[in-house]
């Protein structure tokens, strides 16, 4: 089964065939590095992230670039709360996203341009649309793009121009059409600007990633991700400014959606508590991973502390049986990559299945276990883990190293000395002892197997 995927640009799912064979271009739209980041943000970067991964599973190469817009009217306000200089406020909360990323286990992209250090490409850009006749500067330092002027526009979101109001991102004196958008804004007093033919200024937000994407992929390449909400107006507007530049720009266009809080999207106002750095302290970074890579990615996800722990649980249940499998064989089999995974995979990314496909498979490895068939457990052990790497969750990866050895080995080392305990009572004919400590551990999910080789312990399927 060949890779399909949902492209938001057609609403339909179709096969994915890369520009160049065994090469895949990707650029998604990163953080506008203004606060702390919270799970909605990340959330995006863990689901492109397990594209990333699946795509290199699966034989291809992958370009993944993914921009930080490093200047924009929100830093520039944040800088004036925090009372610290635009760049350090854009330094400070680009540092808490890679944090965040690689709490996560989020791969470093292939390259991370900052829209501050791309000028001179906005520039090239702007020249050009002027040249062409989509793009005007009306003497003020101002540069806009004449959204009639083009061929199309509205096609991702299937909106009607004159249904739009303006684009609202500088004074309409200076527009032709309340409805043309900034490319470059006019300096203003005491913000940072940078020299160009048209007058001193800073970018507008969208041509940043339409200059980025064209100077590290080519002006056409193969997928261009983000959250949903930057389909209107972000791009929208990276598309009418690419294409009337003559570029081909992405063919593929992937959208993952929100999480959720009671049907509300996601953001900093609900409170600092769904911030990443707060969340890592209530479950552990491959679990929050866990937890946001679980539902499809075009899927809203809803989030609650409820949801999480139990998806935290059902996580440990697969770590558990990892940790046994791997502890019973005496070494780590290499992940395997099974065709019903793949299968799933390859059908738009389709993680829920994939998940039920692993829970399936630790149930068969358990029933190993207990039948003390080794190959067998060897075969689902490699499985779990190769399912578990491409989603970026294989807790024996190094990204992971200091995060799993505390609270499993605590447990272990707990039930070990309960089960040593119930032997000992059994030695001496206690089994009234013996049944109250089996019965005290099985009252916390915790399966007890007796065997030739000594008693054996298990989380439940039911906890």
């Amino acid at each position: 089964m060949a890779l399909s995927l949902y492209n938001t640009a057609t609403r339909t799912v179709s096969e994915f065939t890369p520009l160049t064979p065994g090469k895949v271009g990707i650029y998604l739209c990163g953080a506008t590095v203004q606060a702390p980041p919270h799970i909605g943000h990340i959330r995006s970067g863990v689901n492109f992230d397990i594209l990333r991964r699946w795509l290199s599973a699966s034989g291809f190469d992958v370009t993944f670039i993914r921009n930080v817009t490093d200047i924009d009217d929100k830093i520039l306000h944040k800088a004036v709360h925090e009372e610290i200089p635009w760049w350090a406020v854009a330094m400070k909360y680009e540092r808490a996203f890679t944090d965040a990323y690689k709490a996560l286990n989020v791969l470093p992209p292939t390259y991370e341009p900052r829209a501050t250090g791309h000028i001179t490409q906005m520039i090239d850009l702007m020249q050009t649309l002027i040249e062409k006749g989509h793009a005007y500067a009306p003497g003020n330092g101002d540069v806009y793009l004449e959204v009639r002027s083009l061929k199309s526009y509205l096609t991702l979101s299937n909106q009607k121009l004159d249904d739009l109001q303006s684009a609202g991102d500088s004074e309409e004196t200076f527009k032709k059409d309340p409805r043309d958008f900034a490319l470059w804004k006019a300096a203003k007093p005491g913000e940072p600007s940078w020299p160009t033919p048209w007058g001193d200024g800073r970018p507008g937000w969208h041509l940043e990633c339409s200059a980025m994407a064209q100077a590290y992929l080519g002006e056409t390449f193969d997928i261009h991700g983000g959250g949903l909400d930057l389909i209107f107006p972000h791009h929208e507007n990276e598309i009418a400014q690419s294409e009337a530049a003559g570029y081909g720009f992405a063919k593929t266009w992937m959208h993952n959606a929100w999480v959720t809080t009671a049907g509300e999207k996601m953001s900093k106002s609900l409170g600092n508590s769904l911030q990443v750095q707060e969340l890592i302290k209530r479950v552990r970074g491959i679990e929050l991973r866990w937890y946001l890579g679980s539902a499809h990615y075009r899927s809203m996800l809803e989030f609650s502390f409820e949801a999480l722990e139990e998806s935290a649980v059902a996580f440990r249940r697969i770590e558990a049986f990892l940790d046994r499998a791997i502890g019973i064989l005496g070494s780590t089999p290499d992940g395997v990559i099974s065709s019903t995974f793949a299968d799933a995979m390859n059908d738009d990314l389709a993680v829920p299945a994939a998940l039920a496909y692993i829970s399936e498979i630790v149930k068969s490895g358990n029933n190993a276990l207990t039948a003390n068939d080794t190959k067998a457990l060897a075969a689902a052990a490699a499985e779990v883990r190769g399912a578990l790497g491409v989603l970026g969750c294989d807790p024996r990866d190094d990204a992971f190293a200091g995060q799993s050895a505390d609270n499993n080995g605590a447990i272990d080392g707990l039930i070990s000395l309960a089960l040593q305990q119930r032997e000992a009572a059994r030695a001496r004919k206690d089994f009234a002892a013996s049944d109250a400590i089996r019965d005290q551990i099985a009252a916390l999910g915790i399966v007890i197997e007796d065997t030739p080789q000594g008693p054996r312990w298990q989380i439940s399927s039911g906890r």
